[in-house]
């Protein structure tokens, strides 16, 4: 059992993928795509800015026919499916030159790891920008993808080439994993360069502050989902008042109809032995038998 500094931070993921050929090798076991660099940027961003967004990649590297960009993502978005497809469509659409030809140099790919996981709770899922014909098959164009990978849930059926990586992603998120699990050259290099003894106290302040960013963002969603409860708990109180009120007034509107109608069938019966009392005496009057 070896002992590391969890991948989930953004600053430890970037320290152990920024290396080239850890880079490529990750690239191509979900791509396909041996691309060649020589350089990893992090925390890159285009200039001028690409849309009303400055879009910000964690890992960004090409060569000649491709841009490939990685991003860690450890706090959960609700918008997060569509927040790195803006990124991805921001370095697509930094390729463009002239209004002559908009078909960029580079095929960009882009890999969303997202290590808490996602609501939808599957190992990978991905949106593919080629065309295709009615019976599913690709036509060659726009070949440009984003890949969500959601280690927390790799399983059995995880295609072999994928779950290795992912396996080790999850498996570093305890700061501690059981590298003897792992063959591939790539991942065991990763645990060495994350080990807890190699990390600096500028990487520890980093690491700090990216989880006292998440922690103040889970309160601020807390507070703001038990104050939506308190005032949907005040609401309810004053809706079930206004119900009672309601049910009581009806209750009384219906109780005075009801004295309404018996006094009025009170009075009708009165009436008619008034009446009939005046007839008796008026037979009897006539010295008629009643």
């Amino acid at each position: 059992m070896m002992e590391v500094a969890s991948l989930r931070y953004g600053v430890i993921f970037k320290k152990a993928f920024c290396q080239p050929h850890i880079f490529s090798a990750f690239a191509k076991a979900f791509t396909g795509i041996d691309i060649k660099v020589n350089e990893v940027e992090t925390e890159k961003s285009f200039s001028p800015v690409i849309g009303n967004v400055d879009s910000r990649f964690d890992l960004f590297a090409e060569d000649k026919k491709n841009r490939l960009i990685i991003d860690i993502q450890h706090r959960r978005y609700d918008d997060h499916y569509d927040r790195f497809l803006h990124y991805h469509c921001a370095a697509l659409l930094e390729q463009a030159v002239s209004h002559a030809n908009y078909k960029p140099k580079m095929q960009v790919v882009t890999i969303v790891v997202l290590t808490s996981g996602d609501r939808h709770k599957t190992d990978l899922s991905i949106i593919d920008f080629e065309p295709k014909r009615l019976d599913g098959t690709g036509i060659g164009e726009t070949q440009h993808k984003v890949i969500y990978l959601c280690p927390k849930y790799v399983n059995d059926q995880t295609p072999k080439p994928y779950r290795e990586w992912l396996n080790a992603i999850n498996d570093s998120l305890d700061e501690q994993v059981e590298e003897t699990h792992f063959h591939n050259p790539f991942i065991q290099e990763i645990f060495t360069l994350i080990q807890k003894d190699s990390t600096t106290p500028q990487e520890y302040a980093r690491m700090k502050q990216e989880y006292s960013d998440e922690k103040y963002i889970y309160d601020q969603k807390q507070a703001a989902k038990n104050a939506g409860i308190q005032e949907g708990i005040k609401k309810g109180i004053e809706t079930q008042r206004k119900q009672s009120e309601q049910q009581l007034k009806a209750e009384q509107l219906a109780k005075e109809k009801a004295n309404q109608e018996k006094e009025k069938a009170n009075q009708e019966r009165e009436a008619e032995r008034v009446e009939k009392e005046r007839l008796i005496k008026l037979l009897k009057q006539a010295g008629l038998d009643y």
